[in-house]
């Protein structure tokens, strides 16, 4: 089974070596690693060549995007794997044994998408701990969702449920989880840490990205026909608060 994991950057050269490594380290050996460069001008483009060199499992391009989830929707259309999931240019996998056990998550099990648990870290410190678990539909109208980052779905889907819908600029992740999970597909947890992500995402940077986060979950809920709107924003706001109590 082949994995391709896909990483998004633009001018993040003081972070993508780090992420470069995790995917490097893991002990499961057939990746794919697909790498979309947003044309950064910080070096960023020429560390990805030298990775590209040195490693014959990386495919890239480095051209300009509009936005995080056309660079996503590139990455898709790039990957060959059986199973598709992403590292971001700032995270890195929390084992060299994550990906290993995604696969064997999906050997052994009847399943079309494996996700697990996320930490959020700063400067080192871990600050949030995204602890999820096994998918019940009713929990959908409460505000649930699985940790974007830790998701693994097999390339049908995608093939199924279609692209990121752009036009959304920071929920179209959100989005694409509700569509999957309302889509009947077969689904496994692991209740293990599987990514550690640095804090500092476009959806919590200041109190304007906030509201329009809060916005657009709004219209993702209404377009999917799930929850009671804001009521199941709030519970969804609920669940990111408590993480901060782990």
């Amino acid at each position: 089974m082949k994995i391709s994991i896909i990483t998004i950057t633009y001018n993040s050269a003081k972070t993508l070596q780090r992420a470069l490594e995790s995917v490097q380290s893991q002990t499961y050996k057939d990746i794919e690693h697909v790498i979309v460069d947003g044309a950064s001008t910080d070096g960023t483009k020429e560390l990805i060549e030298t990775y590209a060199k040195e490693h014959t499992n990386v495919r890239w391009i480095s051209e300009p995007d509009e936005g995080i989830y056309n660079a996503l929707n590139k990455g898709i259309k790039m990957a060959t794997g059986d199973v598709i999931g992403f590292l971001h240019s700032d995270d890195t996998f929390y084992a060299a044994n994550s990906i290993e056990q995604i696969a064997a998550a999906f050997a052994s099990h009847q399943t079309d998408v494996v996700y697990g648990d996320l930490q959020y870290c700063s400067k080192g410190k871990v600050v949030r701990q995204w602890k999820s678990n096994p998918f019940n539909s009713r929990s959908l109208k409460y505000g649930w969702m699985p940790p974007h980052p830790t998701v693994y779905v097999r390339r049908e889907v995608y093939e199924q449920v279609g692209k990121y819908d752009e036009w959304f600029r920071i929920s179209a992740d959100f989005d694409m989880m509700l569509r999957i999970f309302t889509a009947g597909y077969v689904s496994h947890y692991i209740p293990e840490v599987l990514v550690s992500m640095e804090t500092g995402g476009a959806s919590n940077k200041n109190s304007r990205a906030r509201l329009s986060k809060t916005q657009e979950d709004y219209i993702v809920l209404k377009k999917n026909h799930v929850g009671a709107g804001y009521l199941t924003v709030a519970c969804k706001q609920i669940r990111k608060v408590r993480q901060f109590l782990r």
